[in-house]
């Protein structure tokens, strides 16, 4: 699924209803230069949550927790790391809810990775020529039907 951002507040609305329509134990790995919006997509994935505390790119303390919306939202930043450093951090206690509460885990920079969950959304940010921005949203092993209704 293709879908063009005019601007910063349209990268937010599609934060925001993925943050309404996703469930506990969703995955989304971001991918896309500097710049291209993934954290503001997170944003509003926090907003879509109904999380009031600001969120912020967790670049370099790597993951950054907030639970006091519907369902638990965890952002990874991974851009600072290289494959062994990541496959180090267990990534997978996140997405198979060990010792954590199940919520949504956002993955920044998510190329770097050695080792992906069984299911999850691609979502790839990338820069259009007239200064807009483009998500490219892919599933990987999972249903978005409703994800893609509410788009």
């Amino acid at each position: 699924m293709k879908i063009f951002l005019a601007d910063v507040q349209a990268t937010l609305d599609l934060g925001i209803k993925l943050g309404q329509t996703l469930t506990p134990g969703s995955v989304i790995l971001l991918e896309g230069d500097l710049g291209a919006g993934k954290t503001t997509l997170v944003q509003g994935i926090g907003q879509g949550l109904g999380i009031t505390e600001s969120i912020v790119s967790p670049t370099f303390t790597l993951i950054n927790e907030y639970t006091q919306g519907r369902i638990p939202l965890y952002h990874l930043d991974l851009y600072r790391l290289e494959s062994q450093e990541v496959t180090a951090l267990n990534l997978e206690s996140y997405w198979e809810g060990i010792e954590i509460e199940p919520g949504i885990v956002a993955i920044e920079w998510a190329e770097r990775m050695p080792y992906q969950p069984e299911s999850y959304l691609r979502v790839r940010l990338t820069y259009g020529d007239d200064g807009n921005r483009r998500a490219d949203i892919t599933p990987i092993h999972c249903d978005i039907n409703e994800l893609i209704a509410k788009i």
